[in-house]
């Protein structure tokens, strides 16, 4: 037997019918192998995207409020940008209103990357959902979305919570759990 067969026996052996914690982790590892794979070649990575994405998404004030958009430490943001410039997808623009600040804005290179990035992921969506046939997985993806806005709107402070428990809370420099 190989190790990964090995790994999916050990696995399907801890499964239980209905036990959420083990199914949201086993989509969420396969999604996470996948769309790393597929945005290998941008520098940063499904964290870099999430950045990409969130630019894109919002005119955000500062990379504070990118950070936290996108559910990334701030300190890591400022490396992920600097990879996002030097190819060529974002610029760091002086703001308008204050000259100290700086906006982020996708580039037209950025933007037409983006779209395929997004492509690539939703053919990582579609293989994720292969059990499922279309109706199933268009629910499911609305169900998600709507648990999700929900569990965060309920408790804002989820998310900062969870980074205290478990060490993640950027005093280590490691990224937080993102909202």
């Amino acid at each position: 037997m190989t190790v990964d067969r090995d790994a999916e026996v050990a696995c399907a052996a801890l499964a239980e019918p209905g036990d959420l914690g083990w199914a949201l982790a086993t989509v969420l590892r396969a999604f996470v192998r996948a769309a790393e794979l597929v945005l290998s070649d941008l520098p940063g990575g499904a964290r870099a995207y999430r950045l990409l994405a969130a630019v894109a998404q919002q005119r955000l004030p500062s990379q504070l409020a990118l950070a936290e958009a996108a559910g990334l430490d701030r300190t890591v943001v400022t490396y992920l940008l600097d990879g996002l410039v030097g190819a060529d997808l974002v610029e760091r623009q002086a703001d308008p209103s204050d000259r100290r600040a700086r906006r982020i804005v996708l580039t037209p290179s950025g933007t037409t990357r983006l779209a395929d990035f997004q492509q690539r992921l939703r053919q990582v969506e579609q293989h994720v959902f292969q059990s499922l046939d279309e109706q199933e997985a268009v629910q499911l993806r609305l169900l998600l979305d709507r648990t999700a806005h929900g569990v965060r709107d309920a408790d804002p402070t989820t998310c900062r919570h969870i980074a205290e428990l478990t060490g993640t809370d950027g005093s280590r420099g490691q990224e937080s759990p993102g909202c």
